[in-house]
């Protein structure tokens, strides 16, 4: 197994970071979810690149990419290595110092960003990676994947910024949201520039 990765890969492959669950205590409704956006990525030839862990949705999306001949880069820091949370059947596995480090390394190698279902640490990686669209640091499809209406309180906490002048309206189009994995795989087919037109620091008038 390799611990190292080309840099030039996300440039000559495309390349997706799946945000999602580390938990194995969900519904099985979006386990299936997950596997089948693994099965989809694979097919595709799309690289899935995910945080390396071997529970939850991580671990279903990286058992059916590679059940389907698919390619699987974990980014992982060391201390979930040493605690024995990583996936052991990887394609590529890079191990980084920190979570800082490990997201920076994910986000660099994506050539679009999908979110599927998670808890906090999805929902950190989700808005943080919205963050850097919004400052210009990420110009690349961002697909939020709503299985079974997860993120309908999220995206009415982003209406209730907009509505109050706390987000442009504008950046209402730094993300799509869709209700499946196929419908996922289309929007980030299609959307091959995105959100170049404005950002945080430009004129809004």
């Amino acid at each position: 197994m390799s611990n190292s990765i080309n840099s030039s890969f996300a440039t000559n492959n495309f390349g997706v970071v799946v945000y999602s669950a580390s938990s194995a205590s969900i519904d099985q409704i979006y386990v299936d979810a997950a596997a089948r956006l693994g099965e989809l990525l694979a097919n595709n030839n799309i690289a899935s690149i995910n945080g390396g862990g071997n529970l939850g949705l991580m671990g279903a999306v990286i058992d059916s990419v590679l059940k389907h001949n698919g390619e699987a880069i974990g980014v992982i820091p060391q201390f979930m290595v040493d605690s024995g949370w990583g996936h052991q059947k990887l394609t590529k596995r890079i191990v980084t110092a920190t979570m800082h480090e490990r997201k920076q390394k994910m986000a660099n190698l994506s050539s679009a960003a999908i979110a599927l279902p998670g808890g906090v640490g999805t929902l950190e990686e989700l808005l943080e990676i919205i963050t850097w669209k919004q400052l210009g640091l990420y110009n690349h499809p961002i697909v939020i994947v709503n299985t079974n209406n997860y993120f309908d309180s999220l995206l009415a906490m982003f209406d209730n910024m907009i509505e109050q002048g706390f987000m442009h309206k504008r950046y209402r189009n730094m993300w799509r949201v869709v209700n499946t994995p196929e419908e996922a795989i289309d929007e980030i087919r299609k959307e091959t520039v995105t959100f170049s037109h404005l950002t945080k620091f430009e004129d809004k008038a």
